[in-house]
């Protein structure tokens, strides 16, 4: 399944390693020294850091992303339910 996390970026569910506030960022050396490293070696897309309000990292790519991690956990889990559904589509309805 895909997941829309805003901008023009779409990616993969499957390949979502963690999403994280970007609070924690900045707040973080660790953290943030990773996003720079990241940054120079082309790997990270989105934003100015302004619009930010959580980073998801991919098994390949970091996206900035204008969307809360509530909101990208319940696109997220909206897409698994959808996944999860039965397929009617087959069902002929004039046989009930």
């Amino acid at each position: 399944m895909f997941i829309h996390i805003g901008g023009d970026h779409v990616i993969q569910s499957e390949d979502v390693v963690a999403i994280i506030d970007q609070q924690y960022i900045k707040s973080s050396t660790i953290n943030d020294e990773m996003m720079e490293n990241q940054e120079k070696n082309m790997k990270t897309f989105g934003l100015e850091e302004e619009e930010t309000k959580s980073i998801v990292i991919t098994k390949k790519y970091i996206y900035y992303s204008p969307l809360s991690i509530l909101t990208l956990k319940k696109r997220a889990n909206m897409m698994d339910t959808i996944s999860n559904l039965e397929d009617y589509s087959d069902l002929d309805i004039s046989e009930t």
